[in-house]
């Protein structure tokens, strides 16, 4: 994100009426963005929408893992498998800010296990699940390392017998482990305003509004309704892009295009508080299989521990949160794989669940599904005068080159040539990111001496914007950078940022996308009305606005996200802090 273009990048319904644009795209998550962000690169003026926020579906969702899909060589997926580690390669070049190298641990019991299994499933036999032992998982990885060669930036895998440090980890009966390097996500919904900010300084005339409903298409008009206020506008385009993910055939029902293409599994997470787990994973990850089979995973997440995930079919996107159920099936799984630790709801802090938009086939188990993704045009047709692109599939890792084949059929359509690719494209803080520790040094040494921060902020800011820190860092310090009184990794400076400068909307987009303060666990009754003082004055909430924007919030953290906090109507009744609201007084909404 810079300079001005930032908060120009988000626009509400009302100022889109009347407009004409080469190309509308509908859903706002990674891949949507990733079409927005590469035909704005080839100076294409785009519109995205999103019926909810930026980011808000599965996209907010993942296992916060890039990755290459090791299980899906099974399957024989390889050209899935070549894409998807030749992305995650790119993405450690393109946005080291935000990914970041994951060592991958294996846990092994047997010579032999899953073999004639493994052998069955590649040739399209079904049979019930075994555990994969060395043999197979070995093998697994000599091809994973050999697709994944292209962009390489890490080690190859190995194998060696339990370390004495993991017996106190693992089951007694795990002989050997396997290590190899896949890659993680600190913030993806970060990553995905930082492509919107991008897309929207590469070709001034993209916009994108989230809150922003499609209700129709009809010839080249494309009907939009403001979530927020129930506005009714209309723009026209010459062609839209169905991004939508897992409400892609919802979606097309209102645009007019073919639908019965996509079908949904829900993957839940849990978020945990606890110190022992992730001191031994000892910054690892570790991959196993449940006794049904199901990959399962559990990592060091920043201070907490990450765990995934379900997988199970589900007709509405809309409605999907984390059953009790699901809940129990992670921590019985975790007291299989870590014996030696207790395990209780006590520990989590945190849920997410997330519906994966997979290509509609017949399969007898979920995890039998593609992960694939493709391209479909729908032509025009009696009520749609345009060409309708829609993106089928897709996982989080291969957005780029997907957004890439997409763009290619939008400028395909409308008889433009591609100049640019985004292959070898820095992403928003990535951009002249320091890469070496001597590097990184003297930029934090450059934020400390130029803005005047402690080096424990510098720090702060270079791990959530990257190379934007060094001017982020200036600009909250010239307007005090004073601590919130109930997360103090945070100002209040940065806060107002994020919420005039981000496209946020409610506090729930602030608390859960903007911020990781919710899936950290940090979220506590006191911190939620202090960031809704801190959003109401930057945002001009009244009172009344106030309470509404706390109250729902509390609500949607107790009901989806298994955050305790205090009743809603009890969170919405903390007064304003008088003294807060004074404080962000010298500034100003912009003009």
């Amino acid at each position: 994100m810079s300079g001005t273009s930032e908060s120009q990048a988000h626009v509400r319904p009302t100022a889109l009426a009347g407009r004409h644009f080469s190309t509308v795209i509908v859903g706002a998550g990674i891949n949507g963005v990733g079409v927005f962000r590469d035909l704005s690169l080839q100076g294409v003026d785009c519109l995205i929408v999103d019926k909810g926020d930026f980011a808000a579906g599965a996209s907010s969702a993942p296992s916060r893992m890039i990755h290459g899909g090791l299980r899906y060589l099974e399957s024989g997926a390889f050209s899935l498998v070549a894409e998807a580690t030749r992305e995650r390669n790119l993405l450690l070049r393109n946005a080291p800010h935000l990914v970041r190298p994951l060592k991958t641990v294996v846990p092994l019991s047997t010579h032999f296990g899953g073999l004639l299994s493994s052998m069955l499933r590649f040739v399209g036999i079904s049979m019930s699940p075994s555990t994969r032992g060395l043999f197979v998982v070995a093998l697994g990885l000599r091809l994973y390392d050999l697709l994944g060669r292209r962009q390489s930036v890490m080690p190859r895998h190995r194998i060696a017998r339990v370390p004495a440090s993991d017996g106190a980890l693992f089951r007694p009966t795990v002989r050997w482990t396997a290590t190899y390097f896949d890659a993680w996500i600190s913030h993806p919904e970060w990553l995905i305003l930082e492509l919107v900010a991008d897309a929207c300084r590469d070709q001034p005339q993209s916009v994108a509004a989230n809150y922003c409903k499609v209700t129709a298409l009809e010839g080249k008009t494309v009907m939009l309704r403001d979530e927020v206020t129930g506005e009714a506008v209309q723009v026209t385009a010459d062609t839209v892009v169905n991004a939508t993910g897992a409400w892609l055939d919802r979606s097309a029902a209102a645009l007019g295009g073919a639908g019965e293409r996509i079908m949904g599994t829900k993957g839940s997470h849990l978020v945990l508080d606890h110190p022992a787990l992730r001191r031994q994973l000892d910054d690892r990850m570790a991959y196993f299989e449940s006794s049904d089979g199901r990959v399962c995973i559990v990592y060091p997440f920043l201070d907490r521990v990450l765990v995934g995930s379900t997988d199970i079919p589900v007709d509405d996107p809309d409605k999907v949160v984390t059953e009790l159920s699901e809940i129990d099936y992670l921590l019985d799984v975790l007291r299989h794989v870590f014996p030696q630790l207790g395990f209780s709801h006590d520990d989590v802090v945190y849920t997410f669940v997330g519906v994966r938009p997979l290509a509609r086939a017949d399969a007898d188990k979920p995890d039998k599904l593609s992960r694939d993704h493709s391209v479909a045009v729908d032509p025009p047709n009696a009520t749609r005068q345009v060409p309708l692109v829609c993106l089928v599939g897709g996982k989080w890792t291969t957005f780029r080159s997907l957004a890439e084949h997409a763009a290619s059929e939008v400028l395909r359509l409308l008889g433009r040539p591609r100049t640019r690719s985004t292959e070898g494209l820095p992403i928003g803080g990535g951009s002249q990111f320091p890469t070496d520790p001597a590097a990184m040094e003297r930029f934090v040494d450059g934020i400390v001496r130029s803005a005047g921060v402690s080096r424990a902020r510098a720090e702060e800011l270079v791990s959530r914007y990257g190379a934007r820190a060094a001017e982020l860092a200036a600009r909250f310090s010239a307007q005090g950078d004073v601590p919130l009184r109930h997360a103090p990794g945070h100002s209040s400076a940065e806060i107002v940022y994020l919420c005039r400068e981000s496209g946020a909307i409610h506090l729930s987009d602030l608390v859960i996308r903007r911020t990781l303060l919710a899936i950290r666990g940090q979220v506590t009754d006191a911190l939620l009305a202090e960031l809704a003082d801190v959003a109401a004055q930057a945002l001009g909430w009244d009172a009344a606005r106030r309470r509404q924007e706390l109250q729902s919030c509390a609500s949607t953290l107790r009901e989806r996200h298994f955050v305790r906090l205090a009743s809603p109507r009890a969170a919405a009744s903390v007064p304003p802090d008088a003294s807060l609201a004074a404080e962000l007084i010298s500034s100003p909404l912009p003009t």
